[in-house]
């Protein structure tokens, strides 16, 4: 069928030729058209619970990740120069087209009580008239004197103050928040080289935009990188222009390839399948390396055995070596990329969104880089002139084969050492995978010295943090929040609980504007800071209202407090910004939070264990009045985490039982499938090991190893196995010199096409993301790995195992 199928590809050589370009140039116009994902929330299924909640909060109380939030710290801030460059250099921000919104010292307010009105209106603090040190300090002992804005917008202790801008929601779901981003941060960059002032910047906004950005940049530089790494190791390994252009063409097609079907199918570039152009071009190489050396190898046979090489012959023995290269590597090369594309696509089985993306992407285009070679390498060929002696002499490297025959003598005579290493390798690696832990941060990507990683912890040393969580409290009745004060005093106490936790900020509710509004009421005395009883409120109550025919003044406490409960009075909620704490922390805290939560909003009381003895053991009562919700950009971040990771988990399982399938159905042997997957699992379960001794823990990035090396791994085994299978009758069924003969023909070509696998990754850990970086050395660990189980431990299993049926030698 092969043979058959190479007689059709050179004989339609032109046909498919122009049929392959054209459609190449059609995607390359689709992948022209891509755009950067601004979506952060595709990791968790929409018909999760808690992706359904985090809906729900954001239509009801809006964005909660929407601040980018500045940092200043300088013992010296209120002096006129400063203080001046200050209010300038936010006067510049709120000129920046996309932002909404600030809360900042400057723009301060205090309310103040007008009994004439019965309002209490809201007065700057700092207004443009101060220019005097005198009017600075008066402004700032006004603004000191309100506990509201403690350790929100300055901490007393070590001289920080904060600002919070919040840009449009449209903005930050476009590519225009990079100019947004941008802007502030040009800001804030003048306010500092002006000033001398320590200046930080942080917030999702930031850090979403910052990584994705940089993810677009990095799979520009990954790309040029891998192609350079291909090149040099294709000029090193075949010495041919011819060869090196051919290979380039093949994998600069499959890319063109991938980032066009992504936008033929409605996805984005994101931080995970912006991975798949340099993949396909590792991944395509090897494809080429196969069937180069395959065409090499049956010239060198044919003339070198058969006949002299003549212009008259040429063409025949050209014609007879691709022929035989489609016919022999067609298979393997198919069902190397067919065990690939399944690494890759039964990341579409998980159900995550972006899981679902990669795999579909890398699954399909694997076979893409399949069909391109097949089609593109024997067609050119049959153009270009035959190989010389240079281009074939890598066949006789005299390195490679010693190390060959050094192979063949561990799987003859050592196969006691052999086994041995394997058993010591694999004791050293469980003690390794005892250690491995589970846990993700949200910017662990990133170095620990990067300005955002940096920033981020200063925000979290001086004002708790900057990650948002939300809690929502649902009284589930109208006006129950407002009726009565028992949800005031019950809030109020929760967010006490929370702000004395080291891990959170002190949380922003409505009881915070309730208490506000009475320091107002009681002439800004700070002493009256606190929740106001049923007699506070019978004084405070007109205030709260307003006067509703003073259309600026009247409302003012409404508009500080009104995105903190919904228009129905029923539910309210309570924000929350805490430290970027890992995975498995903010799963505890979320845990206790949720304890308290219900002890302090449901508790009804302690009645006895037996209702016969009132007098005998007591027990906690809890009811339902109150629902209560963790949600936010936190909660959906560890939902995302543990749904990628779950996923990615499934998928190996996935992964291995398709690939068995596979193998089975290729080999048609049990025995065989033994000795197939077993080289394959040792690899990864070393390199668990390893990341277990090295302190690399399993999050998302570094759990795609195992999926990723597996899928490229197996590559491997069926060059060997095929091989040998296609020799077998050729050694009359002798499963030792068949062993041996395959050794020595595929040797070369896998050791090459591991070498280019590795320089493939490799080329990962120059990235700027930990992920990034961990995937590339640890897949390169395992490929490498792989190469000595496919080539030192395959042979000795199948020398085992692979006894010869009855009635055969």
């Amino acid at each position: 069928m092969w043979y058959k199928l190479g007689e059709f590809v050179l004989k339609n050589r032109v046909l498919l030729l122009v049929l392959l370009l054209a459609s190449t140039a059609f995607m390359a116009w689709q992948a022209s058209q891509i755009e950067l994902s601004y979506d952060f929330a595709k990791a968790i299924p929409t018909d999760n619970p808690k992706y359904k909640s985090y809906m729900a909060f954001k239509a009801e109380f809006g964005e909660d990740g929407n601040a980018l939030v500045i940092g200043v710290e300088d013992k010296d801030f209120f002096t006129p120069a400063k203080f001046a460059a200050y209010r300038k250099m936010l006067a510049e921000i709120k000129q920046v087209e996309g932002t909404a919104g600030q809360l900042s010292v400057s723009g301060a307010v205090d309310l103040v009580k007008a009994d004439s009105a019965e309002t209490l209106s809201a007065v700057p603090i700092f207004t443009d008239t101060i220019r005097t040190q005198s009017d600075l300090d008066s402004a700032r002992a006004r603004f000191e004197n309100l506990p509201f804005y403690r350790n929100l917008l300055y901490n007393p202790e070590t001289h920080a103050y904060l600002a919070a801008i919040t840009i449009n929601k449209q903005i930050l779901v476009s590519k225009e928040r990079t100019r947004v981003v941008s802007e502030i941060e040009n800001a804030a960059n003048r306010f500092a080289t002006a000033t001398g002032s320590n200046v930080h910047l942080s917030g999702l906004p930031l850090i979403r935009t910052k990584v994705a950005d940089r993810i677009k940049n990095e799979m520009n530089y990954f790309l040029i990188g891998s192609l350079l790494l291909a090149c040099i190791t294709l000029i090193l390994f075949f010495r041919s222009t011819s060869a090196v252009l051919i290979s380039l063409a093949v994998v600069i097609m499959g890319v063109l390839w991938a980032i066009g079907t992504m936008h033929l199918l409605g996805y984005q570039i994101t931080l995970l399948n912006a991975l798949i152009p340099p993949l396909i071009i590792v991944i395509g190489i090897p494809n080429c390396i196969y069937f180069l050396n395959k065409y090499h190898m049956s010239w060198e046979d044919m003339t070198g055995n058969t006949q002299p090489v003549t212009p008259e012959n040429t063409p025949a023995i050209k014609r007879a070596a691709l022929l035989n290269m489609v016919s022999k590597m067609g298979i393997v090369t198919l069902f190397c990329n067919i065990a690939a594309a399944v690494g890759f696509a039964v990341f579409a089985l998980t159900e995550s969104a972006l899981l679902k993306e990669f795999g579909v992407v890398a699954g399909i285009n694997i076979m893409v880089i399949f069909v391109i070679s097949f089609i593109f390498i024997p067609s050119v060929l049959s153009f270009v002139d035959p190989p010389k002696e240079k281009h074939t002499r890598y066949l006789r490297n005299p390195a490679l084969e010693r190390l060959l025959v050094r192979i063949e003598h561990w799987v003859l005579r050592r196969q006691g050492l052999v086994y041995g290493i394997t058993a010591a390798a694999l004791v050293f690696s469980l003690l390794g995978v005892l250690q491995l832990k589970s846990v993700g941060y949200i910017v662990d990507d990133l170095p620990k010295s990067d300005k955002i990683y940096t920033d981020l912890k200063w925000f979290e040393k001086n004002f708790g943090g900057v990650m948002p969580l939300e809690v929502v409290v649902d009284a589930k009745k109208k006006r129950g929040i407002t009726r009565n004060l028992n949800a005031i005093q019950r809030i109020d106490q929760f967010s006490e609980y929370v702000s004395r936790l080291e891990e959170c900020a002190r949380p922003l509710n409505l009881v915070e504007g309730l208490k506000f509004a009475k320091q107002a009421y009681f002439d800004g005395d700070s002493m009256s800071y606190f929740v106001p009883n049923e007699f506070d409120m019978a004084f405070l109550g007109p205030y709260l209202r307003g006067n509703r025919n003073d259309g600026d003044s009247a409302s003012q406490l409404a508009k500080l407090t009104k995105s903190f409960m919904d228009s129905n009075q029923q539910r309210a909620r309570i924000s929350i910004n805490m430290a970027d704490v890992g995975t498995i922390r903010l799963q505890q805290l979320l845990d206790t939070l949720q304890m308290h939560a219900d002890t302090i909003f449901n508790y009804a009381g302690m009645q006895p264990v037996d209702p016969e003895k009132p007098d005998g053991a007591q027990q906690a009562v809890f009811d339902s009045t109150y629902d209560v919700k963790f949600t936010g950009s936190s909660v959906t971040y560890l939902e995302g985490s543990r749904f990628i990771i779950n996923g990615l988990k499934e998928s190996i399982l996935w992964a291995f039982l398709l690939i068995s399938l596979t193998m089975l159905w290729l080999f048609r042997d049990l025995r065989i499938l033994f000795c197939s997957l077993v080289p394959n699992i040792i690899p990864l379960f070393i390199t668990a090991g390893i990341m277990g001794w090295a302190g690399v823990a399993l999050k998302p990035s570094t759990v795609l190893v195992f999926s990723v090396a597996l899928g490229i791994a197996i590559d491997v085994t069926i060059r060997f196995l095929v091989n040998y299978k296609q020799e077998l009758p050729e050694h009359h069924n002798n499963i030792m010199a068949t062993t041996v003969s395959t050794i020595r023909h595929t040797g070369i070509s896998i050791i090459y096409t591991s070498l280019v696998l590795v320089a493939g990754f490799v080329i990962f850990m120059f990235s700027g993301f930990g992920g990034t970086f961990s995937l590339g050395w640890l897949t390169s660990l395992t490929l490498l790995v792989a190469t000595f189980t496919n080539l030192v431990f395959l042979p000795v299993l199948m020398l085992k195992f692979l006894k010869p049926k009855k009635g055969k030698k």
